[in-house]
């Protein structure tokens, strides 16, 4: 097979400076003149896409920033670090007395924050402060896309702001879709994937994260008392192994305990069970405001799944 030249792949021309083109796109999210002068921000950047890029947006527009997991090796992308080990960052932001931190994932496209308290602050949190504050600036389209696993309180303070609120499966696809079939501009997940198609075509940690830094920023308000303003209630999530695939629809002990359980949780709570798509266990999901009912009808749920596969 004879090679071809590169001279004769066609004119598409090697991007020399992408991460200088990236950072001016983010920064431009924010409006002309924005910046984020005396902040002062620890990011976690999970060893992984975000490392170089998240510290010059930052810094650009005016911030400290004290940098966390910024030495990709090729092998140590969310090693114990980013957003899905954000206890680190949390540390680092009560140790250094910093405004807010942020914690990215490998790719780049999710984001976990951690406010001054040192308390973390997930997707459905972002998701709030951010429509909240599209809401009172005119620039909320329609309502808000979740999932399957966005919590309850979350839904519970969007009526409370007759912000329209709807569920998808679990999946940034799912929420795109979601978004695109209403004609809304806002949505995303609990993990603190966010999808805002009114700056981006699909989630961007960055962005995102530029979008909650500028709120508090103009605003004055702390990351702590933005996200105050919704109340999260108790979640416990079960994975059961099963011993054979199970139809939950066709299993009736499962479908008269959920019932069962839906009547003592009343309009306060929900229940969601289904079967992982990856592994053999079946996820059983239990939310209300009262942790200690959570717990018990969790795992009164999870045990007659357990039973009905053997």
């Amino acid at each position: 097979m004879q090679m071809v030249p590169p001279a004769r792949l066609g004119k598409a021309k090697r991007i020399i400076d992408a991460v200088g083109r990236y950072v001016e796109f983010c920064k431009s999210t924010l409006g002309l003149g924005s910046r984020l002068t005396g902040m002062k921000i620890v990011i976690d950047c999970a060893n992984g896409a975000t490392y170089q890029a998240a510290p010059l947006v930052l810094r650009e527009l005016g911030a400290e920033v004290i940098e966390l997991s910024v030495n990709p090796n090729g092998f140590n992308i969310n090693e114990h670090c980013g957003s899905t080990h954000p206890e680190n960052l949390a540390r680092r932001v009560l140790a250094e007395k910093a405004h807010v931190g942020v914690a990215f994932d490998g790719d780049g496209d999710r984001l976990i924050m951690v406010d001054h308290k040192g308390e973390i602050v997930d997707g459905d949190e972002i998701l709030f402060i951010m429509a909240k504050h599209y809401q009172e600036n005119n620039l909320l389209q329609g309502g808000v896309i979740g999932t399957s696993m966005t919590n309850f309180g979350l839904e519970l303070a969007f009526s409370d702001l007759a912000i329209p609120f709807k569920r998808t499966k679990v999946g940034d696809r799912h929420v795109l879709e979601g978004l695109r079939n209403h004609n809304w501009l806002l949505g995303g997940e609990s993990s603190g994937h966010i999808v805002n198609l009114g700056l981006t075509t699909t989630g961007d940690g960055i962005v995102s994260a530029l979008q909650i830094l500028s709120i508090v920023y103009n605003t004055g308000k702390t990351l702590f008392d933005l996200k105050s303003q919704v109340n999260k209630f108790p979640q416990i999530l079960l994975n059961v192994e099963i011993q054979r695939p199970i139809s939950l629809d066709k299993e009736p002990e499962i479908s008269k305990a959920v019932e069962s359980a839906e009547k003592r949780l009343g309009k306060r709570g929900r229940i969601l069970i289904r079967p992982s798509g990856t592994e053999p266990v079946v996820r059983v999901m239990v939310e209300g405001d009262n942790l200690d009912l959570v717990k018990a009808l969790a795992a009164e749920l999870a045990e007659i799944v357990a039973q009905s596969s053997k």
